[in-house]
């Protein structure tokens, strides 16, 4: 969900006699920073680290923002995995049910598991590859694990599980793992090195990946990894071929060009991993259609020898924004940008990479601006122009400015920010990233709190497909959305930094819905002069730190208690499956009214 603030001086100091002791003073101070920034303020320096280093891994298979504590395993009997991750088709997982619903709808599969052991010692353990591979192997083997796991272990088994249930659609190979033993210490000890090849082996020869990268990250390695996290995302290649427009209100400049194709897949859609760049096409009100009529007829300009060097004529092009823009002659670089229109187009440019030729062109739309309002008119503007609904551009409508508008006007104390455009608000220093509240965030919490749906399953997609007319309706009162989404960032502080809380992020809605339920009691949300006094009775609850923690730990009781009765029913049964159940939902749904009264 964040990003590090951008500071200037990041490293400007480092080859001026920094020996080993300075070396970990900066990543130190780095930490710091970090948790600071990510409220992680209530974790101890080792667990702070473990953030800290999860984050900076992570970021280099995953360059759009996100919640880096989300990554976190909780503590004891986590098989010596400090951080877990699951990149299906570009998108960042780590609960069970996020990943069962990513592999239902994909036709193909391009997955990597991502696993963290990070330690500050300034020594690397050479046991711990070895234990590490070890794990993994009980991990990701098909027979039922034989050792002890925590719930965040079993959750990740019930991830691994749902990736393997259909290997027919590993039509790219098999998923890739990546193993970082991360330390404060130098990397190069050959003991180190004979241990880490031996534990890639060692996963190799299980023969359920792709490829296996095993790798140690000492201090050197995490400050180059956090140099990168910490920069936007950007790109260079040359444009011989480009039209300056005329000056326009809001824009700084803008171009019409072409570019070679080969240069838009190698310089602008291809990520370090090698894979495409989901976090360009945010902006785009659709996702990739896998290869629907359309998308087909563009596959098959491309195989046609015929017709692939007309694709500049038969094609509408892409338009990329980005937020700075530099040219120097024919060359071009930006910063911070987003593809707004063309997400199919470059998927199947990416996909069909290999039937490139030199004569294969796109259509560019090069526009550089800063202002917000600008960029949502050439956001909406250039997807209204294929054929998408006005419900699909719905992140533009009126009241959505309005929820902006009236989370920023609160309190300093009580300030959140609604992010109705991904990425608004990348690189400004004075908003704190944990304050954002995006808007998918925003529509599962405000399901579950008062529309009674806290075991409503799916992603974001999905909960506006079933709730579109209940949701975000121009005569409801933002003061419902407003108060929802401080309830959630309360809880997610909880999450980061109370350790009674520790693993129970899969019942997040659950506890929503039941702080609901204990302060106002069931039924729809307040409407008229009934909002103000329901509402302001849980924004005093959620911002006051200890009122919020206890009755926050109350209904984790409630939780707690309602997870052990389904146990003796279902022996085994991992709290991230009874979340999804309304029988799970309605056993924390009494408990909370028998609190209430």
């Amino acid at each position: 969900m964040c990003r590090p603030s951008r500071f200037a001086k990041v490293g400007s100091r480092s080859g001026q006699g920094v020996g080993k002791v300075g070396m970990d003073f900066i990543l130190e101070g780095w930490t710091r920073q970090f948790q600071e920034e990510q409220e992680l303020t209530e974790l101890s320096e080792a667990e702070a680290f473990e953030a800290f280093a999860g984050y900076c891994v992570l970021s280099s298979y995953h360059e759009d923002e996100f919640n880096p504590d989300q990554f976190r395993m909780g503590g004891g009997d986590d098989l010596g995995i400090d951080i877990a991750a699951v990149v299906v088709n570009g998108d960042l997982l780590r609960e069970a049910d996020d990943v069962r619903e990513a592999v239902e709808k994909a036709r193909q599969l391009d997955v990597r598991f991502v696993i963290v052991q990070a330690k500050r010692s300034e020594k690397f353990e050479t046991r711990v590859f070895t234990d590490l591979a070890d794990n993994l192997v009980q991990l990701f083997g098909r027979q039922p694990m034989t050792y002890k796991r925590s719930e965040d272990v079993a959750d990740l088994r019930a991830c691994v599980d749902a990736v393997y249930q259909d290997v027919s659609k590993f039509k790219k190979g098999l998923p890739r793992l990546a193993v970082h033993y991360v330390s404060t210490g130098r990397t190069g000890d050959g003991l180190l090195e004979k241990k880490r090849l031996a534990a890639g082996n060692r996963l190799r020869d299980t023969g359920l990946f792709g490829e296996v990268e095993v790798v140690a990250v000492g201090a050197a390695e995490l400050r180059e990894l956090y140099r990168t996290a910490a920069e936007a995302v950007s790109a260079s290649f040359t444009m011989p071929k480009k039209l300056p427009l005329p000056r326009i209100p809001g824009v700084e400049q803008a171009f019409l060009g072409v570019i070679p194709a080969r240069k838009l897949v190698d310089r602008v859609l291809t990520d370090p991993t090698g894979g495409i760049r989901k976090a360009l096409f945010y902006e785009n009100v659709r996702d990739f259609q896998d290869y629907n009529p359309v998308n087909a007829e563009i596959r098959g300009t491309l195989q046609d020898p015929d017709r692939r060097d007309r694709f500049a004529v038969l094609n509408n092009g892409i338009t990329i924004v980005a937020r700075e823009l530099t040219t120097a002659g024919d060359d071009v670089h930006i910063r911070d940008f987003q593809i707004v229109n063309g997400c199919q187009t470059c998927h199947v440019l990416f996909d069909q990479q290999d039937e490139l030729t030199d004569g294969v062109h796109v259509n560019v739309r090069l526009i550089q601006s800063n202002d917000e309002d600008v960029i949502g008119g050439i956001i909406a503007a250039t997807n209204r122009q294929t054929a998408v609904t006005e419900d699909d551009l719905a992140a533009r409508e009126t009241f959505h400015k309005k929820l902006e508008d009236y989370f920023v006007a609160q309190s300093e104390s009580r300030r959140l920010y609604y992010e109705r455009r991904s990425r608004q608000y990348s690189g400004q220093a004075n908003v704190e990233r944990t304050r954002i509240i995006t808007r998918p965030q925003l529509t599962k919490a405000y399901a579950a709190m008062f529309l009674d749906e806290p075991a409503a399953t799916g992603r974001y997609g999905r909960l506006k497909s079933r709730h579109g007319q209940r949701l975000f309706q121009p005569e409801h009162n933002p003061l419902i959305y407003y108060t929802t989404a401080a309830a959630f960032y309360r809880l997610e502080w909880l999450f980061r930094n109370k350790r009674q809380f520790w693993g129970y992020r899969a019942a997040r809605n659950h506890l929503l819905a039941a702080l609901k339920v204990r302060l106002l009691g069931d039924g729809p949300p307040p409407n008229g002069a009934g909002a103000k006094v329901a509402c302001e009775k849980i924004l005093n609850v959620v911002w006051h730190p200890l009122q919020s923690e206890h009755h926050f730990g109350e209904l984790l009781s409630v939780v707690v208690a309602a997870q052990a009765e389904e146990e003796r029913d279902r022996p085994g049964v991992l709290l991230s499956d009874l979340v999804r159940t309304e029988r799970f939902a309605e056993r924390v749904r009494r408990g909370a009214l028998s609190l209430s009264t």
